[in-house]
């Protein structure tokens, strides 16, 4: 028992006469407003989803309470924005004077930043104010029941009615023996024996639950993601080998002939690198064609002025031979 002394649990759904009770082990109203809140759930009285001025994704909405009488919605949005984008905001005012109660419900854009703001403002001041921030009990938690109605969490202690098993007031861990039998008779859950938090641990808002179709969606997304990417790296490495290949064909190109070159590299060449190439080469070739053509002319020229050269000194030489003769 002496290890449970500083130890803490939260309630998951809501029972009038257990939020009533500082350890969750109570069977019985411990005042005219806890009795008064069991009737109401009892009766069903109370349909948390059939008020008109609650819009917005509950997932994504925060309940911020003890708010100065003085704070405008102006002042809460600029303190909400420092959390995430604030997408609505609902400063609850009395009907009949239009001053404000104190409390507020701000819907954000996303439920990652609902969730920073629920982990960061919690105790933090506006308009030197301490105010408390908790997520969207009245559509987000089973069998809440509002403080008009004697049922809510919290409270202060010289109102005489505290509520607990909140963020602000968790249950104690009991120190006495559990009535279980009882508590499964009022339909009250039973308290989380070996699975206490610290005061120090933050408990964590309930998570939206996701269908079938949704995960069935997440799981092609992911998987086409997965094959995504494999792809991705797969071309990457593809590109980089030719790339690669390619530099060195560059660096051993005045080695090879243009025939060899086109067996080669062919397997990867473009159609327009292709045409490219062929109409280069065909240039080439014409070009050396004339050149051919014009070494070849002046050889022509050397050999027909070669032979006639021989010709004439070979006269010369007769007509020479025919002059010492005589």
């Amino acid at each position: 028992m002496s290890n449970n002394l500083n130890s803490v649990f939260y309630a998951e759904s809501y029972h009038p006469i257990q939020a009533g009770s500082i350890d969750g082990t109570d069977i019985l109203p411990h005042d005219n407003a806890v009795y008064r809140a069991h009737l109401c759930s009892s009766a069903g009285l109370y349909d948390p989803l059939g008020d008109p001025k609650v819009i917005g994704d509950p997932y994504c909405t925060l309940f911020v309470g003890r708010l100065s009488h003085f704070t405008t919605e102006g002042t809460l949005r600029e303190a909400m924005s420092k959390y995430g984008r604030v997408k609505n905001l609902r400063l609850v005012r009395h009907i009949v004077t239009g001053a404000s109660r104190g409390y507020a419900f701000v819907e954000f854009e996303t439920e990652r930043e609902m969730r920073r703001a629920y982990k960061d403002a919690h105790h933090s001041f506006i308009d030197d104010s301490e105010i408390i921030v908790d997520y969207n009990r009245q559509q987000l938690m089973p069998g809440w029941i509002p403080r008009r109605l004697g049922g809510g969490l919290g409270g202060k202690k010289e109102s005489g009615q505290l509520r607990f098993g909140g963020r602000e007031r968790p249950f104690r861990a009991p120190l006495r023996p559990i009535p279980y039998d009882e508590l499964k008779r009022l339909g009250i859950p039973p308290p989380p024996e070996g699975r206490y938090m610290s005061r120090f641990q933050v408990p964590s808002p309930p998570r939206r639950e996701k269908s079938s179709p949704d995960l069935e969606r997440g799981s092609r997304r992911s998987s086409k993601d997965r094959a995504d990417g494999i792809h991705r790296r797969s071309s990457t490495d593809d590109d980089a080998g030719l790339e690669e290949e390619y530099q060195c064909h560059q660096r051993n190109s005045y080695s090879e002939t243009p025939i060899q070159t086109e067996d080669r590299y062919d397997s990867y060449e473009t159609r327009e690198d292709r045409k490219h190439r062929s109409s280069r080469d065909k240039d080439h070739r014409s070009h050396h064609r004339r050149r051919s053509t014009d070494e070849e002319e002046p050889d022509s020229k050397r050999s027909r002025r070669s032979s006639r050269d021989r010709k004439e000194h070979s006269h010369e030489h007769r007509s020479k031979r025919h002059r010492h003769r005589d």
